[in-house]
């Protein structure tokens, strides 16, 4: 695993911020972290990213523990923090070549050049920071969190600020790089989660209230999988309730229905088969699933 956390615990004061945390991460996967604002998100990141240390449990980035070995872990991660801060009186490709020092980054022009290409900083190269606009300062944060070809990556708020143009741009890029390294980000934007992630992670009130897939977790938060047919003729209700793993049957208008099944079951072939032997003309027939906002909202609610 690239990121492996256990039993994370961070206390302010009297406050629990994060409690008994525990989630891994690998190689290849694209991770969305999610929860409201104040849940535990940003605390997680920046225990992990050894930003701040954590008041209990471990945490580990490619083997190296981020208390015992902070340096090495350094190395092995890129981090775009919510608040990009940046050196606004340094210009784009000097920032970028000072960050490329820190991290004594081999042939720097040459990676540098490919930073600005992949986060389209092209024209905007020769430009202060400070005159930059928020999309731009982000793309500039992005190119830094990437210099070093870190095997993981840590994106909190990764597109905030970016236009419509500039989102696709950056989702591409994410989805790319999440196809050979570890990338964790965070995100209000529930498009952009079932765009990228391959697994979503909820933290609310400082706990673990899901992990998982998003379809699985859909299916969890509906407890039964329904799937809405349309016949160009009638059908009988008595006969679509035979139809093998269907639990109930709910007219909505003319020839159009609802069957209802354990979440467990896909019944589409099912019904298919029953069409054809019924000698039903089956114009429509999808799965009805839950949006993604709706599977945060009612989480994190319970």
């Amino acid at each position: 695993m690239s990121v492996k956390v256990k039993n994370l615990s961070k206390v302010f004061g009297n406050q629990k911020a994060v409690n008994d945390v525990t989630f891994e991460a690998k190689k290849g996967e694209v991770l969305g972290f999610l929860g409201p604002n104040g849940a535990g998100k940003t605390t997680t990141m920046k225990i992990v990213a050894c930003f701040i240390p954590q008041s209990g449990g471990t945490a580990e980035v490619c083997g190296c523990d981020v208390e015992k070995n902070p340096m090495e872990v350094r190395k092995q991660i890129g981090y775009l923090p919510e608040l990009n801060p940046l050196y606004k009186d340094m210009y784009v490709r000097e920032y970028l070549s000072f960050i490329a020092r820190l991290h004594k980054v081999g042939n720097e022009g040459k990676r540098i050049a490919e930073m600005i290409e992949m986060t389209g900083l092209g024209d905007e190269q020769k430009k202060l920071i400070r005159s930059l606009s928020k999309g731009y300062r982000q793309r500039v944060g992005l190119a830094q969190a990437m210099l070093h070809e870190p095997e993981v990556l840590i994106l909190d708020e990764p597109t905030s600020g970016l236009d419509p143009n500039q989102l696709v741009e950056i989702r591409s890029i994410i989805k790319q790089l999440g196809k050979e390294k570890t990338v964790i980000f965070s995100t209000h934007i529930m498009q952009e989660v079932q765009a990228l992630c391959d697994r979503v992670l909820i933290i609310n009130k400082g706990e673990i209230v899901a992990n998982d897939s998003i379809e699985h977790l859909q299916l969890r938060v509906s407890g039964e999988s329904v799937v809405t047919v349309v016949f160009l003729q009638k059908a009988k209700k008595e006969l679509l309730e035979k139809i093998k793993n269907v639990r109930r049957v709910e007219s909505l208008e003319k020839n159009r229905w609802q069957l209802f099944s354990d979440t467990t079951k896909d019944i589409r072939e099912d019904v298919f088969n029953f069409a054809v032997a019924n000698k039903l003309t089956l114009l429509e027939m999808h799965k009805e699933v839950f949006s993604v906002e709706d599977v945060f909202h009612k989480i994190t609610r319970n």
